[in-house]
Formats: structure tokens, sequence, C-alpha cells
């Protein structure tokens, strides 16, 4: 997947479901849970349960969405997610050999950053996207409207802190897309496995940002 259709990816889906889990079986029910309710982006993190193994059964199991791995700190965590089937991959910070060994290989790669520095060199190193966490600790939605100002070329994914509630003004602000984790999977649904709970707040989130189809990429 090029970075092209990687931003159209982003600019049509606009959320990311973040499955962070200490048992496989219910990393799977997760990220079910999230595709039932229309949610087709959805990143595994690397410290999950059996990682490599959650990434290739769901791409087996959920044929209609895209599987990517997150919290990579290294070249070699990187090479082996791939190998389990990732289409995307998401690092914390900026690692310039991970990105660059992303952009050989076609997988594109959202680098974290937090200062316009670090977002203007994880950019032009060749990150896919740039992830700016931790948002809510930064300030928010203003902060990515300060980001926006000086970096309207550079698509900025906010995580860390985004709800189903405060979705709608990150894209207004000019998001191309959000990460949720927390506050998609509460944890009183997931200690009851109530999966159709999930998937409803899935079906809202997809609801909130139908009203937000305008790509902050274009002027």
């Amino acid at each position: 997947m090029n970075t092209q259709l990687w931003l159209s990816l982003l600019w049509q889906q606009r959320v990311i479901a973040v499955v962070r889990s200490g048992r496989l079986e219910q990393g799977i029910q997760m990220a079910k849970a999230v595709a039932a309710g229309g949610i087709q982006l959805i990143e595994v993190t690397w410290n999950s349960d059996r990682a490599p193994e959650l990434i290739a059964q769901l791409r087996a199991e959920l044929p209609q969405c895209w599987i990517g791995a997150g919290t990579l700190l290294t070249v070699a965590q990187q090479q082996e997610a791939i190998a389990a089937g990732a289409q995307f991959l998401f690092t914390p910070h900026v690692d310039i050999s991970m990105i660059k060994t992303a952009a050989e290989q076609e997988i594109p790669l959202v680098a974290g950053a937090l200062s316009p520095t670090e977002i203007v060199q994880a950019w032009q190193a060749g990150a896919a996207s740039v992830k700016v966490f931790p948002i809510e600790a930064m300030g928010g939605v203003a902060y990515i409207q300060a980001l926006r100002a000086p970096l309207s070329n550079i698509p900025l994914i906010p995580t860390g802190g985004i709800t189903l509630e405060n979705t709608p003004a990150f894209l207004q602000a000019g998001a191309i897309s959000v990460g949720l984790s927390s506050d998609l999977f509460p944890k009183t649904a997931l200690l009851q496995e109530n999966w159709e709970a999930i998937a409803l707040r899935a079906k809202n989130l997809i609801q909130r940002t139908q009203h937000n189809q305008q790509n902050p990429l274009k002027p």
C-alpha cells in the first residue's frame, strides 16, 4: 500500500481503533466488535498478547478491514509485524531507519511525534503520516489547530485522550484521522465481554464522523 492509498483510506475512514489486549481471544473479540460497528482500520499494539498471531488471525477473519501493528520500537519488531501480515505500522517515536525500511517495503508507517520539529523530521524522512501523541496532555484540539497553521501539508493523527465526544472537534480542527483505544473499549464492557456495547460505540463514532468529510490536505 503506497502513501497515497493510505491517505485516501484515512480520509475515508477517519477513525482507527487501537486494540490493546492481555489475552489473544479478547483481542480477537475487540477487533470483531469494532468491525461490526463499521470501523475498518484496526491497529493491534505490539504489547498485546501474542500480537503476531492476533494480527494474522484478524487478517484472515476480517478481510473487509485493514489490520496494522502499533507500539513498534525496533526494526526487528517492525519486520516481524510485516511478516505477520500487518498492513500499516505505528511507532510512538521518530526512528529514521524504521521509516525508511517501511517505505522500501511500501508499508505505511505512522511515526509518533509531539513537537513541530519532530513532526517535520518524521514527514521529511518519509513517514506516511504523523501520530501526535499524547494529544490531550498538550492541549487537545487547540494544539492540533496550532500545528495545522504552519504544517497544513502534513497529515496528522492525534491519539491519547481521544473520545467519541471530541472526535468531531479534532477532525474539524484538521486531523486527517484519530486513534481511539480506552474510550472505544470501556473497562466495564471488556470485563463483561459486552461486545454488542462496543460495536454500538463504534457505530456511534462512525456516525459522528460523517459530517466531517472535507479532506484537510486539500485547500
